[in-house]
C-alpha cells in the first residue's frame, strides 16, 4: 500500500478533526473485526484447527489507539501494544500506508501479519513484541530507564526530544506479578515518561474481573510514586450526571457490580431500562433521562465509557503531557463494542459468525467485494482523510526504512586482558571478575569497549565477581549519592556511590526484572540510536525464576551477554535448592541464544571477547556464560579461538581410528583429566575433548543436516569433524556438572555408543569429593563408564 504523502491543506477545525478521528475509529473496528473473520472463515483452513483472534479484545481499545496513533503520538514514542489487538495494530499500520492487504489477509498464516506483534517477524514498525502477558507493559519501565541511561551517557546522537514509553495493557494482565515487580524497581530507579493505559473491560480469558480489584491496583500504582488518573465515563453520560437525577444515576453505576454490568450490556437497552427501573423507577429526575429515551439510545447512553470517548480520552491525555511522572490510565471499556457479543462473559475467543458479520457489514456500509478498501464506508472523502493522516504527528517517519534506529558497531579488540594464569588455581567465575576489571580500567584500545557495558544484576552483584568493575566504573543512578560507608570512613572492599556516569544498574532480587533489562537495553541500538554491551550476572539456579522473561528479550532479538554463576553440584555446600541441574539443556533449546561453558580461563577470555563482538553482529544472537566457583589449575596451551567457539577442541587429540573418547565440559574437568590418564593406559589412541558449548556443537550439527538435506552434500559440522578420527564403533563417555541430557545426543552424530554422565536429581549439601562420588561425577565413575563403553 502506498503512504499517504502529505499536502498542503488548511488545519481542520477542531469539530472537524473530532469527526474524522471517529471515521478512522469506526475503520480500525471493521478492519480488525474483518482481518479476524477472513482468517477465520473465509480464507481455506487446511488443518481444521480454529485460528482465533480475538475481535471482543480489539473492539475494546479502538478509541483508546485511535486517540493514540492519530492524535497524541509522536514519532520518537515507543508502544507496547495489548497481545490481544494485534489486528487492531496491523490496522492502524494500514491506514499509514505501513501494512500491505496481503499480510492482513494472511493473518496467523505462515508469512502474513502475527497474531501478536512481532519486532522480528512483522518488522520495523513494532517497538516492543507483545504475546506473554504483562512482560510487553513491565518492558516499557525499563526502556525508559535504558533512555535515561543512554542520554546521560551521551551514547546517541542528537535527535527530538526523548520519547515516552507507553503500554496498552488489558486488566487481565494486571495480575501477573512482574508487572509489581517492575513497578517496584521503577520506584527505585525513578522512572519518567512512562505512561500504562489499562484497557478495563473488566473481563479475563474466562471470567469477569472480581469488583473492587481497581481499587487495590490505583492504590499500589500510588504508592510507587505513579500518577493514577481514571476515565470511567464519556461526555454523554458525564452531561446526564448533570442533570436532576443524575448523581443517583452515577451512584448506580458505580454500585454496579462488574459482573451484572457486562451482562446488560450484552442484553441490550431494554433490560438496561428494566434494571433501572426496578432499582430508580420511582426517581422523577432518573426518569426524566431514560424515559425519552429509545431502547438503542438508552444502551448508547450506559455504555458511554470513557474509553471510548475519543474526544475525552485525547483531552486526558494531553492533560498529562506536562508532566514527566510515570502515570496510569484506568480506561474503563466494554469488551466486544459495537459487536453483537459485546459484554458477554464469552466472548474473550469468540467469533462472529457468518451471518453476524453479513448484518455487521451491512451496518457498517461496507460493499460486498470492497471489505479491504481503506476508506470504503466512511463519509469522510477519502481525499481528506489521506490528507489529515499524513498531517498527524506519528505519520512523520522515524528513519526512512521506519522506527528501527542504528547506531554504529563497537570495535572489539582482538584479544582481551586476561590475569597471569600458569601454576595457578582459578575459577572461571573469578576470572570473568578479573577479565572483566581489567577492561574497566578502559586504557587504550578497550576505553571505547568500556564505554559502551552497562552491567546488571538482582542484587548478586559481588557474589558474581562484578565488584571489582563496579569499584572501576560506578553505580548509575540519575541523581549523585555518595557512600556512606566512605564517607564515614568504614573499611569496605566496595566503592557503592551513584552517579549518573556510573555503569552498573543494581536491582533487587527479582530475576524477571533481570531480563526485561537486559531485553531492554540490548535493543537500546535499535529504540534509542546508541550501543550498549548489557552484562548480566545471576546465580544459574535462577535463570529459571525468570525464563519466561529471558525467552521474552531473546524473542525480541536482544542482544546481550548473560553471566549465570555458580553453577551446579560443584556449588557443593550450598545445597540443592542454588545447585542447578536444567540450565545447559535450556542453553540448548533457547533461540537466539548461544550458550557457552568454558571450564579454564583461556577459554573464558576468547568466549567473552566473542560475545562482545557476535552481540553486535546482524546475524549474531544474545549470548549466555555458565561459569563455576570451583578453582582449578590453568593450564599452559595454545588455543584455536575458532574451535573453542564453535564448541570444542581436543585437550588429547585421539590417534586415527581409535576406539574411546572422553568429554566433558565445566569444572569437571580435573575428574575427567584423572580418569583419562588411567584410560590411556589401556587405551593409548583414547582422545580427551573439551566441551566448550554443548549448545554450539548440536546448532552447528543440525544447520549441516539442513544444508545436506536441501543439497549441500559437503556440509558438515564442527562435531562432526571433531570426532571424524575416532573409529566408526567407537565410544564416547561425556561428563558435565548438569543434566547428561546435554551431551546423550552426541552418539547420534556418527551413529557411535554413548556413555554420557551428569546430574538428573536435586543435589544436597556436601563438599565436592563426597557429592562428586554421590552422583557420579568422580573418577571412578568416569572409569566404570569408560568400562561400560568399551564392552558394548
Amino acid at each position: 500500500m502506498n503512504a499517504p504523502v502529505a499536502t498542503a491543506v488548511p488545519a481542520q477545525t477542531a469539530e472537524r478533526r473530532l469527526e474524522l478521528l471517529r471515521q478512522i475509529e469506526r475503520k480500525l473496528l471493521w478492519l480488525s473485526a474483518w482481518t479476524i473473520h477472513n482468517a477465520n472463515h473465509l480464507r481455506p483452513n487446511r488443518d481444521g484447527l480454529k485460528v482465533g483472534g480475538h475481535q471482543a479484545s480489539c473492539a475494546s481499545v479502538i478509541s483508546i489507539m485511535t486517540a493514540l496513533y492519530f492524535e497524541i503520538l509522536h514519532p520518537q514514542d515507543r508502544v507496547a501494544v495489548k497481545p490481544h489487538a494485534g489486528p487492531v495494530f496491523h490496522a492502524v499500520n494500514a491506514l499509514f500506508g505501513r501494512q500491505t492487504r496481503e499480510k492482513m489477509e494472511r493473518l496467523r498464516q505462515l508469512g502474513g501479519a502475527q497474531s501478536y506483534p512481532s519486532r522480528t517477524k512483522d518488522g520495523p514498525e513494532v517497538d516492543f513484541s507483545t504475546g506473554s502477558v504483562g512482560l510487553g507493559v513491565a518492558m516499557t519501565s525499563f526502556a525508559s530507564l535504558v533512555a535515561d541511561y543512554v542520554r546521560l551517557h551521551e551514547l546517541a546522537p542528537e535527535g527530538p526530544p526523548p520519547g515516552r514509553y507507553i503500554a496498552i495493557a488489558g486488566d487481565a494482565e494486571l495480575d501477573e506479578g512482574n508487572i509489581y515487580e517492575a513497578l517496584l524497581e521503577g520506584w527505585k530507579h525513578g522512572i519518567s515518561n512512562v505512561w500504562w493505559i489499562v484497557d478495563y473491560n473488566r473481563q479475563s480469558l474466562d471470567s469477569v474481573v472480581p469488583d473492587r480489584l481497581f481499587g487495590r491496583i490505583e492504590g499500589l500504582f500510588r504508592d510507587m510514586g505513579w500518577n493514577v488518573v481514571t476515565m470511567k465515563y464519556g461526555r454523554k453520560l458525564q452531561a446526564a450526571f448533570a442533570c436532576e437525577g443524575g448523581e443517583e444515576l452515577r451512584h448506580w453505576i458505580d454500585d454496579c457490580p462488574n459482573s451484572l454490568y457486562s451482562a446488560l450490556t450484552f442484553q441490550g437497552g431494554a433490560a438496561w431500562r428494566q434494571a433501572l427501573l426496578t432499582d430508580l423507577g420511582r426517581s422523577r429526575g432518573v426518569r426524566a433521562i431514560i424515559d425519552p429515551l429509545t431502547d438503542d439510545e438508552l444502551a448508547a447512553l450506559m455504555t458511554n465509557l470513557g474509553g471510548h470517548d475519543v474526544e475525552y480520552i485525547i483531552e486526558t491525555l494531553r492533560a498529562a503531557e506536562a508532566t514527566d511522572q510515570p502515570t496510569c490510565f484506568i480506561a474503563y471499556t466494554i469488551k466486544g463494542r459495537g459487536l453483537p457479543f459485546a459484554g458477554h462473559k464469552d466472548n474473550h475467543a469468540g467469533l462472529m459468525t457468518r451471518e453476524q458479520m453479513d448484518v455487521f457489514q451491512a451496518a457498517m456500509q461496507i460493499r460486498p467485494g470492497h471489505e479491504w478498501d481503506l476508506f470504503e464506508g466512511l463519509e469522510a472523502n477519502e481525499e481528506e482523510l489521506r490528507d489529515f493522516i499524513a498531517s498527524v504527528p506519528f505519520a512523520t517517519p522515524l528513519t526512512p526504512s521506519g522506527r528501527v534506529l542504528s547506531a554504529p558497531v563497537v570495535a572489539v579488540p582482538e584479544t582481551l586482558p586476561q590475569p597471569k594464569l600458569v601454576g595457578r588455581k582459578l575459577s572461571t567465575q573469578a576470572g570473568f571478575g578479573d577479565i572483566l576489571a581489567e577492561i574497566g580500567r578502559g586504557q587504550g584500545a578497550l576505553r571505547d569497549l568500556a564505554r559502551h557495558i552497562v552491567t546488571t544484576s538482582p542484587d548478586v552483584t559481588v557474589s558474581t565477581n562484578l565488584g571489582p568493575w563496579v569499584n572501576r566504573r560506578g553505580i548509575f543512578d540519575r541523581h549523585t549519592r555518595n557512600d556512606v560507608f566512605r564517607d564515614a570512613k568504614l573499611a569496605s572492599a566496595q566503592r557503592w556511590g551513584m552517579a549518573p556516569a556510573g555503569q552498573h544498574i543494581e536491582l533487587g532480587i527479582a530475576e524477571q526484572n533481570l531480563f526485561l533489562l537486559l531485553g531492554a537495553a540490548g535493543l537500546s541500538h535499535s529504540l534509542n540510536g546508541g550501543r550498549l554491551l548489557p552484562v548480566g550476572t545471576v546465580y544459574d539456579p535462577f535463570v529459571n525464576r525468570g525464563l519466561d522473561a529471558l525467552i521474552y528479550a531473546c524473542y525480541q532479538d536482544a542482544r546481550f551477554l548473560l553471566v549465570s554463576t555458580p553453577s551446579g553440584l560443584s556449588l557443593a555446600p550450598e545445597g540443592g535448592q542454588h545447585q542447578s541441574i536444567n540450565t545447559p539443556l535450556i542453553g540448548m533449546a533457547a533461540d537466539r541464544l548461544a550458550a557457552y561453558e568454558p571450564t579454564h580461563v583461556d577459554e573464558l577470555a576468547i568466549l567473552l571477547r566473542h560475545a562482545f563482538a557476535h552481540m553486535q553482529d546482524p546475524q549474531g544472537s544474545a549470548v549466555w556464560l555458565r561459569l563455576s566457583t570451583r578453582s582449578i589449575e590453568q593450564p599452559e596451551r595454545s588455543l584455536d579461538p575458532a574451535a573453542v567457539i564453535a564448541g570444542g577442541h581436543w585437550a588429547v587429540p585421539p590417534r586415527p581410528g581409535a576406539r574411546i573418547a572422553l568429554a566433558y565440559q565445566g569444572p569437571v574437568a580435573p575428574e575427567a583429566e584423572a580418569a583419562f590418564a588411567v584410560l590411556r593406559e589401556e587405551e593409548p589412541g583414547a582422545g580427551l575433548l573439551a566441551v566448550t558449548s554443548a549448545d554450539r556443537l548440536h546448532a552447528g550439527w543440525l544447520a549441516a543436516a539442513r544444508a545436506r538435506r536441501a543439497g549441500e552434500r559437503g556440509a558438515t559440522s564442527h562435531v562432526e569433524r571433531l570426532l571424524a578420527p575416532l573409529a566408526p564403533g567407537a565410544a564416547l563417555v561425556t561428563v558435565l556438572d548438569g543434566h547428561p541430557a546435554s551431551h546423550a545426543w552426541l552418539g547420534a552424530v556418527r551413529g557411535q555408543r554413548v556413555v554420557p554422565l551428569g546430574t538428573d536429581r536435586f543435589g544436597q549439601s556436601g563438599d565436592i569429593p563426597d557429592l562428586y562420588r554421590e552422583y557420579g561425577l568422580d573418577e571412578d565413575a568416569i572409569l566404570d563408564a569408560c568400562a561400560q563403553a568399551l564392552l558394548g
